[in-house]
């Protein structure tokens, strides 16, 4: 039997694999060593806490007003526009043109696309101005009361504006269509194809403004302060309106009812249609051989404010400088297309204003009636001829004929024409030793003698 091995600690290995350490036991001592020395950090921490936090906070602070004061040195003009009020504004070259309908674009006054300026104000006036950098801007609507309450009306602030911004009606299409945003370089940008898609009727002023404002500087965000650009109010129709608009000036081939006071199927109209009315060029030739008998067609209804309005809308027509020459046996007559007498030669001499007697008058005058009743088949003559209309319309201005020197006489003394005359309510007029017919007819004198 084999003798029984003792266990032996010296002879034990530390390297061999069934090795195993022996677990010391922590003293009492140590563990309450180690206790106080936690708790003694938890207190100082908690202790140094808020001091630490202030220290940092104060740094912090004191960083970034370092760092600010070195940017505003660095951009000096920065700082000025976020310091100062700025003096430069938007604004719109020109007016718009009126009547504004929808769908249809919105031009300036003389037909142009609308144009946008950046100007200066600082001094006496607008000065137009521009900026080193490109600015974007967007077009906006305003409601048309914007500023009417206001005693200045060209001061307002940034939340004013935006306030007064009118938005589409509940499920319709944007208020203003086209293209609303685009940049300015050098002071200056031209507005594209914009439009209305629904009329103004709905808001309580029943009127609009066009508003330009900054959208944004440059490349990047900045203080600086440019007043928007507002238009004049306006009522905005629905596209149905414009067939009926009126022309400004109206063409002689316009329908009559493009004049002012007379409306497209309305009562003037229906009446002038009935006698043969139908275009401005036939108001003006009736207006000019019969004045009476076109205020006995429109009626009473047309006073003598309409009339006046009416008849000078129509004069203010391009004439053009066709003539037309009407003759007969003895005579050859040279009329506008209004049928105002420019030459009048008879018998083979060229009429001289002295030289007529009222029968003479008289006669051209019905010379003139039978060329108006025949005008279909007047001959049109081509070109100019440089002298004064012999017989126009009533006491009324007219508008010059083509290169036509006319000039109203400032001192008329009137006296009633016996029997030469075929219209008993012509007068005879003296001005400077001449006779001229009045009433239905002025005759101007001519410097040279004739016609």
């Amino acid at each position: 039997m084999a003798a029984k091995r003792f266990f032996d600690d010296s002879d034990t290995d530390p390297n061999q694999p069934n090795y195993k350490r022996m677990r010391t036991t922590p003293s009492f001592a140590s563990v309450i060593k180690e206790v106080v020395m936690v708790k003694f950090l938890d207190n100082v921490s908690s202790a140094l806490e808020p001091m630490l936090r202030r220290v940092v906070n104060e740094e912090v602070e004191s960083g970034l007003k370092r760092y600010s004061c070195r940017t505003i040195t660095r951009s000096p003009s920065l700082r000025i526009k976020a310091l100062e009020p700025s003096n430069l504004r938007l604004t719109f070259s020109k007016k718009l043109s009126a009547p504004i309908f929808t769908g249809s674009k919105i031009v300036a006054g003389d037909g142009h696309n609308l144009q946008i300026l950046l100007v200066d104000t600082s001094g006496e006036g607008m000065v137009p101005t521009a900026l080193p950098y490109p600015i974007k801007l967007e077009i906006v609507v305003l409601d048309g009361d914007f500023l009417s309450k206001q005693n200045d009306q060209t001061s307002w602030t940034h939340e004013e504006f935006n306030k007064s911004i009118v938005k589409e009606r509940t499920g319709r299409r944007p208020l203003i269509a086209g293209e609303l945003n685009f940049t300015m370089r050098d002071g200056v940008v031209s507005v594209g194809e914009i439009e209305f898609t629904d009329n103004s009727s709905w808001i309580r002023s029943g009127r609009f403004r066009l508003g330009a404002k900054l959208v944004q500087i440059g490349t990047s965000e900045t203080t600086v302060r440019i007043t928007e650009a507002i238009t004049e109010s306006f009522r905005v129709k629905d596209h149905r309106g414009e067939l009926y608009k009126k022309h400004y000036p109206p063409a002689l081939g316009d329908e009559v009812w493009r004049l002012e006071k007379i409306g497209k199927d309305g009562t003037f109209h229906k009446k002038l249609s009935s006698n043969g009315i139908n275009t401005v060029q036939d108001f003006l030739k009736l207006a000019t051989v019969d004045t009476p008998k076109l205020r006995t067609i429109l009626g009473s209804g047309m006073s003598d404010k309409i009339w006046d309005a009416t008849y000078k809308h129509a004069n203010t027509c391009e004439k053009g400088s066709k003539l037309y020459m009407a003759s007969g046996a003895n005579y050859t007559l040279f009329l506008s297309p209004i049928c105002q007498v420019v030459r009048a030669i008879v018998d083979g001499q060229i009429c001289a204003n002295r030289d007529l007697t009222g029968i003479q008058r008289g006669y051209i005058q019905n010379l003139v009636k039978e060329a108006y009743a025949n005008w279909s088949s007047l001959e049109e003559v081509d070109g100019r001829v440089n002298e004064p209309a012999l017989l126009t319309q009533g006491e009324t201005v007219v508008d010059q004929y083509p290169n036509v020197l006319y000039q109203q006489p400032t001192m008329l003394r009137s006296y009633q024409l016996n029997a030469t005359l075929p219209d008993a309510s012509e007068q005879l007029v003296e001005y400077n030793n001449d006779w001229i017919v009045s009433s239905s007819y002025i005759w101007p004198p001519a410097d040279n003698g004739g016609f």
